[in-house]
């Protein structure tokens, strides 16, 4: 389990086929964070939950399934790419994001960034599926960095970023048309579940209609 509050951005060393060809073999410069990492170890990539499956120094591997690979941005990077990494958390530590499993449940596509001082919106155009598991206030984890829901519509929806997240995140140097994994609030997606199964099966559960029943 993750918080969604990034610990480090770091480099994409190298990327490449599988012996046998099924999947991708990830290897990222973790840094400073290898120093208290083991080959087992749950790390978020993006957002992504991967096991850390070779460690050599600083240089982490991670072997990619062609599942993650659909579900998740992961098959765009290249070397010299840029990664948002968060380690698995530990008991007792402080939750100061939300609740994040690093299980990916779709991918957006950021459609504008407006800059206000040293703050930025950024609006994300998403499918239906996932909007459905938002609410406006609501946490949603971007390439795995815990962010409020400030706004939404039918197409999209928006967040309103702090400095300190631009600076320690690899949305400080995001550009439109760039595609980032999304987690839904798994506190949602258990409520729409729940609804789902209490309310008339012809009645479709949205949004809107989360915040009818006082969600």
């Amino acid at each position: 389990m993750f918080t969604g509050l990034i610990e480090a951005i770091c480099t994409v060393k190298s990327v490449s086929q599988r012996a046998g060809g099924d999947g991708l073999s990830l290897t990222i410069d973790l840094g400073k964070l290898a120093n208290d990492s083991k080959i087992g170890d749950s790390i978020a990539i993006n957002g992504a939950c991967l096991t850390l499956a070779r460690l050599e120094g600083n240089l982490a591997a991670f072997d990619l399934s062609t599942e993650t690979l659909t579900k998740s941005n992961l098959d765009k990077l290249r070397p010299s790419s840029q990664v948002n990494v968060e380690r698995a958390i530990k008991a007792g530590d402080r939750l100061g994001g939300h609740i994040v499993q690093g299980h990916i449940d779709g991918i957006a596509t950021i459609k504008a960034i407006k800059k206000i001082g040293q703050f930025a919106d950024i609006k994300f155009a998403a499918d239906a599926e996932l909007l459905e598991q938002m609410v406006v206030k609501g946490s949603v984890a971007v390439d795995g960095i815990s962010l409020t829901i400030a706004s939404m519509d039918q197409n999209s929806f928006s967040v309103a970023i702090i400095p300190e997240t631009l600076k320690k995140t690899t949305l400080g140097r995001a550009k439109i048309g760039d595609e980032v994994n999304i987690e839904t609030d798994i506190i949602v997606k258990t409520i729409k579940k729940q609804l789902g199964k209490i309310l008339p099966q012809t009645q479709s559960l949205t949004a809107e209609k989360l915040k009818e029943l006082g969600f």
